[in-house]
């Protein structure tokens, strides 16, 4: 149930906004019911891409979206009044880009990941949860995505070094 009290931009107002385009994860953040999950689901592609790099050039493109993402997120955050509105995705699209980071090849592997990091983000072990409530702006809604992505990479290598 999508709570009416919290603003949503329209689609419109993302296409004419490259910083709302950009943190509703071109449009999936819109999503009625788990806009986390389908801007999860937007990083896939990117992904592929990304998976050909050599793991330096894949890490500055995650560590640059990420900084990139603390401008992003606020920006969005403040412009609709709302700290980390669930629309804001780009958080969980660059997470799952650090999940993914040095994972198997493979579409099971890339599966894998994205269920690993979904449910450490919406789960929030600590620190996450801690993190989450404490951190704020930009930042706080990037930091807590970027470390579900550490947990979620560290079982995602355990995994596949005990399959190996």
């Amino acid at each position: 149930m999508t709570d009416t009290s919290i603003p949503q931009p329209t689609a419109g107002q993302l296409l004419r906004s490259p910083t709302m385009l950009l943190a509703f994860g071109f449009g999936s953040g819109l999503a009625p019911k788990a806009p986390g999950t389908f801007g999860t689901l937007m990083a896939l592609p990117f992904w592929w891409f990304l998976q050909f790099l050599p793991p330096a050039q894949y890490l500055a493109v995650v560590v640059v979206t990420a900084l990139v993402g603390c401008y992003l997120c606020g920006a969005a955050s403040r412009a609709l009044g709302v700290h980390d509105h669930g629309g804001i995705v780009w958080d969980e699209m660059v997470g799952y880009w650090l999940t993914m980071f040095m994972a198997p090849a493979g579409w099971g592997w890339a599966l894998y990941g994205l269920v690993l990091f979904r449910l450490f983000d919406i789960a929030k072990p600590q620190p996450i949860g801690w993190v989450d409530r404490r951190v704020h702006g930009g930042v706080g809604i990037m930091l807590d995505d970027i470390l579900a992505a550490g947990y979620a990479a560290l079982i995602l290598q355990l995994t596949a070094a005990w399959i190996g």
